[in-house]
This record gives structure tokens, sequence and C-alpha cells, in this order.
């Protein structure tokens, strides 16, 4: 496992000098499959660190990477909490491994603030230092079947999911979510990650003509998933993605099995919240990239809530959870606030968002109060 430390010491006048810095521990994916979106997330911090630095907050984060794998999150966790004492945690990205770390925050009693996981059992076990400021699964199969009804008329649907701890939980709620409004699920397939071939499975899928495909899949699978789709002849109304692979300028690029495939995400460039334009400018000029993933935007705000939040409190653990529980931010996320709801504890009810790659790039599409450009529907291959 790599480990790095990064340290900002930042000074602000004499109220700062002889203050030792605030010690906050981050979990990302730095190396690995996952590591496209670790990167994301990396630039979100760095942003947050500029920006703290303006605001005279010194800062030391403790940074290991998980390499994607929950066993090596863990042990991350336990480092940091009792090695490194730092006063709370950061990340990590994937389900598996932020469902894994949540119970040892609780067991030491260190406020965790979750950035991007979204499996909705992370924030449904009644645990007092565990926070999540994206959205859940069950926002992700919302916004998109939702939509679908509006653009179209869809009857049945099928889901294909990746078994991890992301995939079975967005497939459960894709199908919870179309029972409620009367769309048959057609059928269920789950496969393992990285796996060379799906043309059989998407065959089966395609003999059963399902007007909606719901996918839920990290970036290598889902391009795999997508020229196979094509090859086997598989045009469905249309093709659903549910963030993570399907969010990612990897998957935008490759234009030929990418074009008008909808992904659900949790921000974009092109909403009005504080500072999210902003935000999307300083991304694309420092990092040198044309998107501006929503993994970054999570990234920094959480950044931003935690280590804020942490300051004010000197750095307690007790304090910071509580301070955690009774505030409110607006920035770039739009408005924060971790509540109690349909069994969630201290969950963030985020605006979910929908894009449609266009062109080669993710447009934002959905809801019409957020869109700059019209979602093309039904789905019909390049």
């Amino acid at each position: 496992m790599n480990r790095g430390i990064l340290s900002l010491l930042l000074a602000s006048g004499l109220a700062l000098q002889g203050q030792a810095p605030l010690k906050i521990g981050v979990i990302n994916c730095a190396t690995g499959t996952q590591a496209p979106i670790g990167e994301y997330m990396s630039n979100g911090y760095k942003l947050a660190l500029e920006d703290l630095l303006k605001k005279g907050i010194k800062v030391e984060l403790v940074i290991e990477d998980d390499t994607g794998k929950p066993q090596v999150s863990m042990s991350a966790m336990e480092k940091l909490v009792t090695r490194d004492r730092v006063a709370a945690v950061v990340g990590p990205y994937s389900s598996a491994c932020a469902n894994a770390v949540s119970k040892l925050a609780e067991k030491y009693k260190v406020p965790l603030l979750v950035p991007v996981a979204s499996k909705e059992d992370i924030t449904r076990q009644n645990q007092k230092f565990v926070f999540r400021l994206s959205a859940t699964t069950e926002d992700y199969a919302s916004i998109l079947i939702s939509m679908a009804q509006k653009l179209g008329q869809p009857k049945t649907m099928a889901i294909l999911n990746e078994n991890t701890d992301f995939g079975t939980s967005g497939a459960k709620s894709a199908k919870a979510y179309a029972a409620q409004v009367g769309i048959q699920v057609v059928a269920e397939e789950a496969y393992a990650s990285g796996s060379p071939d799906y043309r059989s499975t998407l065959a089966k899928v395609k003999g059963l003509k399902p007007d909606l495909v719901f996918m839920v899949s990290y970036v290598a699978d889902g391009i795999l998933l997508m020229r196979q789709a094509r090859e086997v002849g598989l045009q469905p109304q249309a093709f659903l993605g549910a963030g993570a692979g399907f969010a990612s300028s990897e998957f935008a690029r490759e234009q030929a099995i990418s074009s008008h495939v909808f992904s659900s995400t949790q921000w974009t460039t092109d909403v009005s919240w504080p500072g999210a334009k902003d935000f999307g400018k300083r991304y694309k000029a420092k990092f040198g990239k044309d998107e501006v993933p929503y993994h970054a935007a999570n990234a920094y705000a959480s950044m931003m809530v935690m280590v804020e939040t942490a300051a004010k409190a000197g750095g307690d653990r007790e304090k910071t959870r509580a301070a955690l529980r009774e505030g409110t931010w607006n920035g770039i996320m739009g408005p924060v606030r971790f509540v109690d709801y349909n069994g969630y504890t201290n969950q963030n009810r985020h605006q979910m968002l929908v894009e449609q790659i266009q062109n080669g790039k993710h447009e934002t599409v959905w809801p019409p109060e957020y869109g700059t450009k019209k979602p093309v529907y039904p789905f019909r291959w390049k």
C-alpha cells in the first residue's frame, strides 16, 4: 500500500502562529482499477486545500491508498486513527470500502465523511460518527427512471450490475423503484467485475426486448459492456448508467459506444449552486481537463465541510461529530445538511442530475431547470 503525507502549513497572522496543524485523514484509491476516479478526488482535495489556505487554516492531510480493496481500506483506517491520531477522516471512494471503514469509525468514535460512495447501507446502520455528503443508490435510480418515463413510455427494464456492494445496492434500488412506478423488470444479471466477455448475457437481454437497460458499473466494465451491446445489437429506448464509470471522461471519449448514454450524476458545471461554475473553471485550468467529474466536486465539498468543522471544534472528535450533526452549508454541491430520514442517519439529501453523452461530452439534460441541452430519446446507435 502506497502512503504519502501531504502537509500544508497555512500561516494567517499572529493568531495562528505556533498552533499545530489540524490532522485530517484521507483514504483514496490512488492505484488499482479505480485509480482514475481516485485522481479526480485527489484533484478536488487539492483545490480545497487552496481555499483553506485562503481561510488561514493549518492542515496536515495524512493520505492512505486503499487500492480499492476493503481490507486495505480498513487497515488504512486503523493506522490513521490509532497511529496518526487524526481528528477526522474523509473517504474512501468505493461503496465496499466505505461500508467496511464506517464500522471502524463508529468503533473508534472518529468522524468519517463519505464523499461519493452511494450504497444505501452505509448510512442505514444508525452510526453516530458516519456522515455522507453524496446521494444514495436509491437517488441514482429514481432520477434516471423517472426521467425516462417523462421522455417515453417504457414498460419493461433489464438490470445489469457488477456483483460488488455498489453494483448490488444500485440494482436493488432500481428494481424497487421500478416496482413503485409500474415498470416490469424482465432481467436481472449480475456479473463479476473484470470479466472478459459479456456477450452471452447481453444476447439474452436482447431477446427479452427491454425498453430500458439500467447499468451499474465502474469504467472499464462499462466500456466493454457497451462495446459488446453494440456487437449483439441490443438497442433499448435508453441505456441508463448509474453514475460511476458512465460519468467518467474515459467512458465519454469512446464515442462509438457512449453516445446518447444517460448517466445519473451528483454535480455538473451547469448548476447554479454557489461557486460551482468557478470550481469548474479552476479545475479545467489547473489540471488541463475538458470535463469536471462530479467525484472531484464531492471530494472538494467534503474536505471543506470536514476541515472547517473540525478546525472550529479544535480537532476534538466528539465536538466535530456534534458540529457536523448540527451544521448547515451551502456551496458548490448546493445545500448540505446531515439529517435522519427513511432509515438513514446523518445523510445529506442531495439533488441528483442526469447527463447524456453528446458529441463525446457529458451534457446536463435533466431536470429541465438545470439542463443546458435537450435529451436525445430514444436511443439509436451512431
